[in-house]
């Protein structure tokens, strides 16, 4: 193809000038970059297959380097956040090369389940063999009738010991950390609620080693504007999820969906979306405690973003922290990914991976100097699945 490219260029030389020739050239290397871009990519969820008219929220996890887990939400009418949504899973036993037939794993009727947060816990000795946790929140109103009062958000888990096979039945959390006018502490009146998204975290080393945590956010009363009424925080288990304790929020107003990442033995980071236009960076939010406490907020001004959710990921093999989302400050586009090497505090970014329409993404890593990536691109048309080199 590159041969077929480059001879139409130059015979088209005759006929131009050098200047416009060059142009042709760099033309042609950028249908051939494009055309790269896609040929890596598995799709693995598509606008209208198996019946839903949208996919969209991708979480990705792994329980070996070979063996990875897909997750989106199915929204059977539209695009919309709220409605008969649904969690499917497609999963892969050869680092990703080829995938499983789409699974549905959480239906809630004709109402919806969402934010698909995958942890596998290594570390309970009644499962030496690994268990899967799937954590999910299904709602009763669209996010702003409930952020007005109308609606209802509950938690939930499910789990699977046989590599998604088949599924415990779901275990519903809520009532240990989130207080409405349902709970037994309505004057608190949080409203919203919604789990991460993309995967969850368990801390493997310090002294809270096996904690499993679930970023998560909420709103407070009536609604604000620039949502002020928005606090992320994180809810975590001890007993591998026979019961939950909760953080303190994130102080900033308008702090909204976040992932976790364990950086060190006693410090972990919680990368957080702003839910205000003002902002233009992610806000960083780092915890000695094991994500009880927050020690302290920064900016960091190379991660540029819209307001739009991204992924974030720790390889102790490397001694690196990864970060993937768009890029662009005004619009879901340039899907790229930075690299820090101080645990956190300072990033640059280290290749572009989409230059198109893309937004959520998820993010893990396969062994080898590889990452795997899971993401939304296409105005939300299609979710894709990579494998990329980090050297």
């Amino acid at each position: 193809m590159a041969y077929y490219v480059m001879s139409m260029a130059y015979s088209f030389n005759t006929l131009l000038t050098n200047s416009n020739y060059l142009k042709v050239l760099l033309f042609a290397m950028w249908l051939l970059m494009g055309s790269n871009f896609q040929a890596q990519d598995r799709i693995l969820f598509a606008n209208g297959d198996v019946g839903y008219q949208c996919f969209r929220i991708p979480a990705l996890v792994s329980w070996s380097a070979q063996e990875l887990f897909a997750f989106a939400e199915g929204r059977k009418d539209n695009c919309g956040d709220f409605g008969n949504v649904d969690i499917l899973m497609r999963r892969s036993t050869d680092g990703g090369q080829t995938w499983s037939p789409p699974k549905v794993v959480v239906d809630n009727g004709n109402l919806q389940a969402g934010n698909a947060t995958p942890i596998v816990d290594w570390l309970d000795p009644n499962y030496p063999n690994g268990r899967l946790f799937l954590f999910y929140n299904t709602g009763t109103a669209s996010e702003q009738e409930t952020r007005e009062g109308r609606g209802q958000r509950q938690g939930f888990y499910i789990t699977s010991t046989d590599h998604g096979q088949s599924w415990s039945a779901p275990i519903e959390i809520t009532s240990q950390f989130h207080f409405d006018r349902f709970s037994t502490a309505p004057e608190i009146d949080s409203r919203t609620l919604a789990f991460a998204p993309g995967h969850g975290l368990q801390l493997t080393m310090g002294p809270h080693k096996g904690r499993l945590i679930i970023p998560a956010n909420h709103s407070y009363g009536p609604p604000q504007d620039h949502f002020k009424d928005y606090r992320a925080f994180v809810v975590y288990s001890d007993d591998h999820g026979l019961s939950w304790q909760f953080s303190e929020d994130i102080s900033l107003p308008a702090s909204n969906e976040a992932m976790a990442v364990q950086v060190h033995p006693e410090k972990m980071l919680l990368l957080v979306r702003m839910q205000d236009k003002n902002y233009s960076t992610k806000l960083m939010a780092s915890s000695t405690d094991g994500g009880a406490h927050w020690d302290e907020l920064w900016f960091p001004e190379k991660l540029t973003t819209p307001m739009c959710q991204s992924s974030i990921l720790h390889v102790p093999e490397l001694a690196t922290t990864f970060h993937l989302g768009p890029a662009s400050t005004q619009q879901r586009t340039a899907l790229s990914l930075w690299y820090s090497s101080d645990l956190g505090t300072t990033w640059a970014k280290k290749q572009l991976l989409w230059p198109g329409s893309a937004a959520y993404s998820d993010i893990v890593y396969l062994g080898e100097k590889r990452l795997g990536i899971f993401y939304e691109r296409k105005n939300y048309q299609e979710m894709v699945y990579r494998s990329i080199g980090v050297e």
